[in-house]
């Protein structure tokens, strides 16, 4: 089975096509467009032979929106394979689901209408992904298409910690509650960390970390998610590049009153200017390193921090588990920073954590980095949400077959 995936950004479309038999996935063609409504457009397109080579057409375009972009994909891919109607099924990253949308789903005129109710609750990522699923729609109609949503691995969160202290009369009419997000990332991450233990998923306690530009941690209850930190929207949580995470809510409402802010004002300070980039200027991990190893205080001051708040959610919800079995780190900051990865585990110690130096040092895929005597296994593992997607879209159309 040949299955589709796009991924459609704010300013970005990925795309990969996989063949599929059940879970197992080989990639057939993939790429990338980015800057999309900028003058300096660029586009990534991969050819990936059977024995691993790959071949790279990079290119650049004039400014064009979403809906030229995944022409242009779709117009490569027929290329490349004579027919789209080789394509079985198109799957598609939707960021907010809300409470609606809890697993994956066929899309239908309805779920179009569902998915752009949340548009408010996402509103740079909703009309993105909606942009993806209408070209698709537009340009082969033949072809099933299936929405997982980022929101769904979320919907197993108990009311206890998805509910807000807020009156209940305002939390019902308002839809008012922790929804969490980068679930595709936990849950792939989750599976994959049990395929490496050769444990059953429903038998692990696993804190999964998503460190990136974004960052979200997640308390995973065989299986299930019972804790997340980002809430009703991502700038809940963990400090991140822009976004400063949790917050008093006070500081907020002093700042209306004293320094004349108003909600776009606010709105600009926490996703454009706040966490790593409000502590020092920059928002990207590499340029901290090295304004910390060149003396930089404030770098060295955002790299405390955010390792501190992360430290503070991985003792939470190891209370939350009941113990812990597995702590993985992913995404770019996760995948690629020992540094980060040595000085959060440091702290935990007690948790019956300790690393080997040599395997944490080491660039070589997914893996285990934790000492022998380490009482917690603890695992580097590529982020994949493409394939994640593609499984989940295999799962939904064997079954409606």
């Amino acid at each position: 089975m040949r299955i589709l995936v796009i991924n459609s950004g704010s300013s970005s479309i990925k795309f990969v096509l996989y063949q599929m038999e059940m879970e197992n996935a080989t990639r057939l063609l993939s790429g990338l467009i980015e800057r999309i409504g900028q003058t300096n457009c660029t586009t990534l397109f991969r050819q990936h032979s059977s024995t691993g080579e790959i071949s790279e057409q990079p290119s650049t375009c004039p400014s064009i929106d979403h809906a030229a972009g995944l022409n242009t994909i779709m117009d490569y891919l027929q290329s490349k394979l004579g027919s789209l109607n080789s394509i079985d099924a198109i799957g598609h990253r939707v960021v907010h689901g809300g409470e609606t949308f809890k697993s994956p789903t066929l899309i239908t005129d309805d779920v179009i209408a569902g998915i752009s109710t949340m548009i408010p609750l996402a509103p740079l990522h909703n009309p993105a992904n909606l942009a993806g699923i209408q070209a698709m729609i537009s340009r082969c109609p033949q072809i099933p298409n299936v929405a997982i949503f980022d929101t769904a691995f979320f919907h197993t969160l108990p009311q206890y910690a998805y509910r807000y202290a807020l009156p209940d009369e305002l939390c019902q009419s308002h839809h008012l509650r922790r929804f969490g997000f980068h679930g595709i990332s936990h849950q792939h991450v989750a599976q994959t960390a049990a395929d490496i233990l050769e444990q059953p998923l429903d038998t692990l306690r696993i804190i999964s970390l998503h460190l990136g530009n974004g960052a979200s941690a997640a308390a995973i209850h065989h299986g299930n998610c019972i804790d997340t930190s980002m809430g009703m929207t991502p700038l809940e949580g963990l400090i991140m590049g822009t976004r400063g995470g949790d917050i008093d809510p006070g500081v907020l409402l002093y700042l209306i009153k004293q320094n004349n802010m108003s909600s776009d004002d606010v709105d600009t300070l926490l996703n454009q200017h706040s966490g790593l980039k409000g502590i020092c200027g920059v928002n990207d991990m590499r340029d901290i390193h090295n304004l910390a190893n060149e003396g930089n205080k404030q770098a060295r001051l955002a790299i405390d921090m955010f390792c501190y708040r992360i430290c503070k959610y991985i003792g939470a919800y190891a209370v939350a588990l009941g113990g812990l079995d597995a702590l993985v780190f992913t995404a770019g900051i996760g995948e690629n920073d020992p540094n980060i990865r040595y000085t959060i585990c440091s702290r935990l110690s007690m948790l019956g954590i300790a690393l080997d130096k040599t395997q944490n040092e080491t660039q070589n895929g997914n893996r285990e980095i934790n000492s022998p005597d380490s009482l917690v296994k603890v695992l580097v593992i590529a982020g994949d949400e493409e394939l994640e997607i593609a499984r989940q879209t295999v799962r939904l159309i064997v079954r409606n077959t």
